[in-house]
């Protein structure tokens, strides 16, 4: 028998006592603060209603240690945890739990609900959660014993998944500094423009075509599937608008939109995975052309300086790449895959700890 079902069996053998979260726990907003005073770099993250902080400025509302949930936009719901001072906007919810239950008991119970919010949005424009569908959440208070010994459990899997995490991080920068040394050149090859080694062609609309196994590609990524392709050779895609340094490569049929561009590769000159890496290097944001949503032109694109080592020397670069890429971002393999097997396991064992009979008659 475990520590936690000893703990269990002695302090609540009946079940526990369940209470809506309002009664053990205090929920407000936080405060606007003005984002043109917000800075890149600062001593205080601002968080608000998305998932990512909003900015830096140099004062705080909240200390270390706290649960915040998103209030409004497409992340409304989203749980966090902060460990350092911040300040609360005023698009996020804040939690201080009563001496009855563990902030960080309650964050893990919270986490489990997270998907649950998210479903509970309304708002026909910006997305919102109301505050009273967290005041009705249901949330089981076993003994303050039980919580911590739960804490314990839980908090172990975060953390292994954060060392995961780092770990990921500076195998990342790693790769970045090995691709763009491998792929800087000089005068020893031969330059050319991006037009002389690739065609780039505009995507268009697939309404018209029924369904299948032909992924379509946007901005975003893949979209739908279609019975229709519009090329069966590899190729690298870039984003036309938004998301433009996220480029994708492609070794099966496949269809794009109109934001996106698809290229077909003189494969005599160049070989195509050289070229994926060789524009992920170039980061092709820096090209962006407009000044709101960020887009990228024919024009410009084809006049970027390519460099053409021989094709033996390009087989070899992309040997070495293919293997660092797939160490970082294969969800397959690697550290993505270690980090996607603790992430569901950690998920399994906080949905089975927080599974309580409910004490009969007994309520907060």
């Amino acid at each position: 028998m475990s520590r936690l079902d000893r703990l269990i069996k002695e302090l609540c053998p009946n079940g526990v006592e369940y209470s809506h979260l309002e009664s053990v726990c205090n929920i407000s907003k936080g405060v606007q603060f003005n984002k043109s005073n917000m800075q890149d770099k600062g001593t205080y993250p601002v968080i608000n209603g998305g998932i990512n902080l909003s900015g830096y400025i140099d004062q705080f509302n909240q200390n270390e240690n706290t649960i915040t949930i998103s209030q409004g936009g497409a992340s409304a719901g989203y749980v966090n945890w902060l460990t350092v001072k911040f300040w609360a906007g005023a698009h996020c919810y804040i939690l201080k739990p009563s001496e009855c239950i563990l902030n960080r008991y309650l964050f893990h119970f919270l986490k489990s609900r997270e998907y649950k919010l998210q479903e509970c949005q309304y708002g026909a424009g910006i997305p919102a959660l109301a505050k009273s569908t967290l005041a009705e959440l249901f949330i089981p208070i076993p003994p303050l014993p039980v919580q911590c010994e739960i804490v314990r459990i839980l908090d172990n899997f975060t953390e292994l998944t954060a060392e995961l995490t780092a770990e990921l991080t500076a195998r990342k920068k790693q790769y970045e500094y090995y691709r763009d040394e491998l792929l800087t050149f000089g005068d020893e090859v031969e330059w050319k423009t991006l037009s002389d080694v690739l065609k780039i062609k505009n995507g268009k609309d697939y309404k018209q075509f029924g369904e299948g196994n032909i992924p379509v590609y946007g901005s975003g990524g893949i979209m739908t599937y279609i019975d229709t392709f519009v090329l069966d050779k590899p190729s690298v895609l870039i984003p036309r608008k938004g998301s433009i340094d996220k480029l994708y490569y492609v070794d099966v049929p496949f269809w794009t939109v109109d934001t996106i561009f698809y290229t077909e590769i003189y494969t005599n000159v160049v070989i195509p995975k050289f070229v994926f890496y060789y524009l992920q290097k170039e980061h092709l944001e820096q090209y962006n052309t407009a000044g709101g949503v960020p887009s990228l032109t024919q024009t410009v694109l084809n006049r970027i300086a390519f460099p053409v080592p021989p094709l033996s020397e390009q087989e070899r670069i992309v040997s070495i790449l293919d293997k660092f890429d797939a160490l970082v971002n294969d969800i397959s393999i690697g550290l993505p895959a270690e980090i996607q097997a603790r992430q569901k396991q950690y998920e399994y064992y906080r949905d089975k700890l927080l599974s309580f009979k409910e004490a009969a008659n007994e309520q907060l």
